[in-house]
């Protein structure tokens, strides 16, 4: 048995520095770093939520992300977490709304939104994955897990832009045959696949999008 209160500090000792994608550079809090001018310091105290950025799935978002997001563009991220995503789109010039059914987890999100200096950029929401958000993204993350990607799909038709994309990770490999199947069955055409470490990241877009 562990205390709570040392396994949400023990972990401690083993989150570094360490860069993601081109150049997105994550930090503990309790780390000093000289960042060079090229690189996007993202600044994470996890705390009890999931998402130092080092696990196969963040990794995967981050590095899609950092292809994909655009100043201005309007970014929904479902199952925030840590809030790593949503601080990284907002670091991009993205306008970021953050959703976690775990109140914890919209805490910590808040906490590094105000660590990492983007609240005019980014709300942290607690509630269900779709239903506490109004108008339509150009771009939904969900770094969940298939089972909850899958419930979710239907909900993208409400949230999400004709021209718009969704990028869906926390899929383990055995699954990403079903994710795919759903995309399909919800409208959606997988554009690109990507693997690390036995998770799978898919992004996709309306099918009727795909000749424009």
């Amino acid at each position: 048995t562990v205390k709570e209160e040392d396994w949400a500090t023990s972990w401690k000792a083993y989150f570094k520095p360490v860069k993601i994608g081109k150049n997105f550079l994550i930090k503990p809090t309790w780390e000093e770093v000289d960042p060079s001018e090229e690189e996007v310091i993202l600044e994470i105290d996890p705390g009890m939520a999931f998402g130092t950025g080092t696990h196969a799935t963040t990794s995967l978002c981050l590095e899609t992300i950092e292809e994909v997001v655009k100043p201005g563009m309007k970014v929904f991220d479902l199952g925030t977490g840590s809030g790593i995503l949503s601080i990284a789109a907002a670091k991009l010039g993205a306008q970021v709304e953050a959703v976690d059914l775990d109140a914890v987890a919209v805490k910590v999100t808040k906490e590094n939104i105000n660590l990492n200096k983007v609240k005019d950029k980014v709300s942290a929401k607690h509630g269900d994955l779709g239903s506490v958000l109004t108008g339509q993204a150009d771009l939904v993350i969900a770094n969940i897990i298939a089972d909850v990607i899958l419930i979710l799909l239907p909900d993208l038709k409400r949230i999400l832009k004709d021209n718009g994309e969704f990028i869906g990770s926390g899929i383990i490999e055995h699954r990403a045959a079903d994710v795919e199947n759903g995309l399909r069955e919800a409208g959606l055409e997988v554009i690109e696949r990507r693997d690390n470490s036995g998770w799978v990241l898919l992004r996709a877009r309306w099918q009727q999008s795909a000749s424009l």
